[in-house]
């Protein structure tokens, strides 16, 4: 059984459950009907209930024979930095941040428990450090607290958007703005849960970004995130009519593209005042060679 507590308000409960356990809304609302899922101090739930910052839930999910034993196993990725507090680490391209139901296995939490083995005592032990997410196909820099008071300093840098985050993206065509800011509300869509819309009662949006270059209907993209939504850049470079390379989803099948093996999005740059020391780190990560072998394909034209 896991603990986990509100840290914003929701209107619905389903919906913050999908997202905190990285479920489809009707998971949720089956955990939520068989009392997998329940408050604290326990009482009667309805998917459609609204949730408040700070109420506490606890989740016992009946497929996981033994919940409170992460697998460690010995995963790749580069640690860039690390201290007794916190670790930054470059994560590859496929390889999924945290356990969740279905997907128990083979994530880099796995991975995290293996290297560290004392963040098993941390109080989110589905996720734990975990304090922000890359998607499964983007590359790069993430930051990991190692203790319950990191991660929870961590967590109060990122909500008061004191973390600076940029990312490169190559995306098909151009902007007609070279740079510009992107903004809009946004929420699941209504017609499929795994996709985000911009949609009128949605969470608030903002992704700067800059074209580096363009070549051959093809651009190079630095965009930098002041907010961190689920499919945040993908959805804003796609409204901008170019969708990211190998992104499906929001589009990109649109300009013929084939199955690539990955979303071409990689975060490059990371920077945040370290909680515990008062220390400026700032942190930049090359692409990796699949990223850059698409670039060289699209500078030959193919």
């Amino acid at each position: 059984m896991i603990e986990v507590t509100a840290a914003q308000d929701y209107e619905r409960l389903d919906v913050f459950m999908s997202e905190i356990l990285s479920i489809s809304r009707t998971k949720a609302q089956k955990y939520i009907h068989d009392r997998a899922i329940k408050s604290v101090p326990d009482s009667r739930l309805k998917a459609s209930m609204s949730v408040t910052q700070g109420q506490v839930f606890t989740f016992d999910p009946p497929e996981s024979p033994n919940l409170k034993s992460i697998k460690a196993e010995d995963i790749a990725f580069d640690v860039v930095y690390e201290d007794e507090h916190l670790i930054v680490i470059n994560k590859p391209s496929g390889l999924v941040v945290h356990p969740a139901p279905g997907n128990w296995k083979h994530t880099l939490v796995n991975g995290l428990v293996y290297r560290y083995p004392e963040m098993r005592k941390l109080e989110n032990w589905m996720r734990p450090g975990i304090v922000h997410r890359l998607d499964s196909g983007t590359s790069g820099l993430m930051v990991v607290a190692r203790t319950q008071n990191m991660t929870l300093e961590l967590q109060k840098l990122f909500s008061e958007r004191k973390v600076s985050k940029t990312y490169l993206a190559l995306m098909h065509g151009s902007p007609e703005k070279r740079e510009g800011l992107l903004s809009g509300p946004l929420d699941r869509d209504p017609d499929n849960f795994m996709r985000m819309v911009v949609i009128e009662g949605g969470k608030p949006s903002l992704t700067g970004y800059r074209v580096l270059w363009s070549m051959n209907g093809y651009s190079l993209t630095e965009c930098r995130l002041f907010t961190g939504r689920m499919h945040q850049i993908r959805v804003h470079m796609s409204a901008l009519g170019c969708p990211l390379i190998g992104d499906t989803m929001y589009g990109a099948q649109n300009f013929g593209d084939e199955f690539t093996g990955r979303i071409y999005l990689h975060s490059w740059r990371l920077g945040f005042r370290h909680p515990a020391t008062g220390e400026e780190l700032v942190f930049r990560q090359t692409v990796p060679h699949d990223f850059r072998g698409m670039i060289a394909k699209i500078k030959l034209g193919a």
